[in-house]
């Protein structure tokens, strides 16, 4: 028998360097060197026994992101501390075109031809997307590129989807529009010959002019574009105020919330344009007016089946219109209240919905009558170069799973008034305010303490704030240039009408200001927010008082 290994002495100063070492992997921390930028960060990584992978891993589709290395987090937490200094309302103005170069395209399936094992396949898919993540990384614009997609899974959900679907419907949130519509994914559909819908979503939580002024830009810019306007949380539904002034903004939901008949309409309207006679969409017109006639109280109503697919990833041989069906795919980013627009189509759950990005994990087709079908697809985020603040109030990135959020906070508070609109006092009584005395502030306001030593909890009050902005709480939205000169144009633009019926806003809700005059009321209305997001996230959605409140009070 072999001898046994003769003992090596390990110092204590050996023995610290490895538990450090052991807790850096363990927490997927970068190293300090700062040699790890290419180090990969797993977003809600579920531990598992299940080590060899495969299709019941349930970490198969998590969300992949590049993670910052220490170097930029001290930078950014040094930041923090420095003065906020307020920009104009131009300068919320951006240039969608701007952020997404030709040369950052989304990873495509190689060639595929019959015979091909799947193994094989398989195989060239990773080596082309290794050499898709190598060609960006030797561009000129990889410092400058954000938060995207990094896991091969979750793009051949994509690209499934694009196979399989006759029309693409992509769900943007309307706040954020232009920068979450890839022109690479509008010209391959296109090349494609397949028709494309973009769905311009929560157009409750901005002025009708803004969801206008977007319509606008993306009709002229693209054009075969379909673009219509939706909202999963009709204003009939709601009770309260608001304005069409960026400011805090308190909503509770009476009652449950009816589906938006009107938005379904206007997909089907789009769809049966692209479609033309080639297909009888009759009785999904026949389905939308029925359910147009149910009340809000009656659930039992047949409205279709709902199949969950295994994850079927393989090259998909499409047949236009093929066996007389119409499918629909469903694209979007995390957050764009992807699923909540299936729910309305459908007219019932038929989607769980979180606000959590990486949420709908798996392929789902969802029929909504024996001839039209829908295509989910996984939230993904783009390859672009739309700065890191903004794609974290877009939802792309897990604002709990932030090592520093004082970035975002500070491009916020530039945008928005913070300590006026949460009525909140200087910690130190000055009057220069930065990110981290917002934070400070906001905590001291809430309770918000750390559990041992009775500080205040920063951390919590920033991720509390950017959940806010988030909800549509903080209302916060992007304009496209020369929306301010043009202001006038959109507000009487021919669609604004439709848009403003969507909200069921009134005359008098218009002149409404965006923070009311009394300070105690003010103050009452930031403390209904924070309770209200502490609760259930179905029971916060923006307020309107409207026309139907007399209604919505007399039940």
């Amino acid at each position: 028998m072999p001898q046994a290994r003769r003992k090596v002495p390990f110092s204590g100063k050996a023995k610290k360097q490895q538990l450090q070492a052991k807790k850096n992997k363990t927490l997927l921390l970068s190293t300090p060197s700062g040699s790890s930028t290419c180090d990969i960060v797993s977003v809600n990584y579920q531990p598992s026994k299940n080590r060899a992978g495969g299709r019941n891993n349930p970490n198969r589709f998590v969300l992949k992101f590049y993670r910052e290395t220490d170097e930029e987090l001290k930078i950014k937490k040094e930041d923090a501390l420095k003065a906020i200094n307020p920009v104009s309302e131009v300068q919320m103005e951006v240039k969608p075109l701007d952020y997404f170069p030709e040369e950052l395209s989304f990873p495509k399936r190689p060639p595929w031809r019959f015979g091909t094992k799947k193994e094989e396949l398989e195989a060239q898919e990773q080596q082309s997307f290794r050499n898709y993540i190598h060609k960006l990384q030797e561009s000129d614009h990889w410092d400058d590129i954000s938060y995207f997609e990094l896991n091969l899974e979750t793009w051949r959900q994509l690209w499934r989807v694009l196979e399989m679907c006759d029309i693409l419907l992509l769900i943007v949130d309307v706040r954020y529009a232009g920068l979450m519509f890839p022109p690479s994914l509008y010209q391959h559909i296109r090349e494609e010959g397949k028709g494309m819908i973009l769905v311009l979503n929560k157009v409750d939580l901005v002025p009708a002019s803004v969801a206008v002024a977007w319509y606008d830009y993306f009709k002229k810019t693209y054009k075969y574009l379909r673009v219509v306007f939706f909202t999963s949380c009709p204003g009939y539904a709601l009770r309260g105020g608001t304005s069409d002034k960026a400011g805090l903004q308190v909503r509770r939901r009476k009652g449950r919330q009816r589906m938006c008949v009107e938005g379904a309409t206007k997909i089907y309207e789009a769809c049966k344009d692209i479609v033309c006679y080639e297909l009888d969409l009759s009785c999904w017109e026949k389905k939308i007016k029925e359910e147009a006639a149910v009340e809000d109280e009656e659930d039992n109503t047949e409205v279709g089946e709902t199949i969950v697919e295994e994850a079927d990833t393989t090259y998909f041989s499409h047949t236009r219109y093929g066996d007389g069906m119409l499918t629909v795919g469903c694209v979007g980013q995390p957050n764009v209240g992807k699923s909540s627009l299936m729910n309305a189509l459908m007219g019932r759950k038929v989607v769980s919905v979180s606000k959590t990005p990486g949420h709908t994990k798996h392929f789902q087709t969802i029929y909504l009558t024996p001839k039209v079908r829908l295509c989910d697809c996984p939230g993904l985020v783009f390859p672009s170069k739309v700065p890191r603040p903004i794609q974290i109030l877009m939802g792309s990135y897990p604002i709990a799973q932030l090592r520093e959020p004082y970035t975002t906070i500070r491009y916020l508070a530039e945008r928005l008034d913070l300590p006026k609109l949460l009525r909140i006092e200087h910690p130190e009584n000055d009057d220069t305010w930065s990110p981290r005395d917002i934070c400070d502030g906001w905590a001291k306001k809430r309770g918000y303490l750390t559990a041992k030593a009775a500080r205040l909890d920063t951390y919590r009050a920033a991720n509390s704030l950017l959940r806010m902005a988030l909800d549509g709480k903080l209302c916060f939205w992007l304009r496209p240039h020369g929306f301010t000169k043009k202001k006038e144009k959109f507000e009487n633009h021919e669609e604004i009408k439709y848009v403003k019926w969507v909200q069921a806003i009134t005359n008098d809700e218009e002149r409404s200001p965006a923070v009311s005059e009394s300070d105690d009321k003010s103050d009452s209305d930031a403390d209904d927010i924070v309770s209200n997001d502490e609760e259930d996230s179905d029971e916060a959605i923006v307020a309107t008082r409207n026309k139907f409140t007399e209604l919505l009070n007399a039940d």
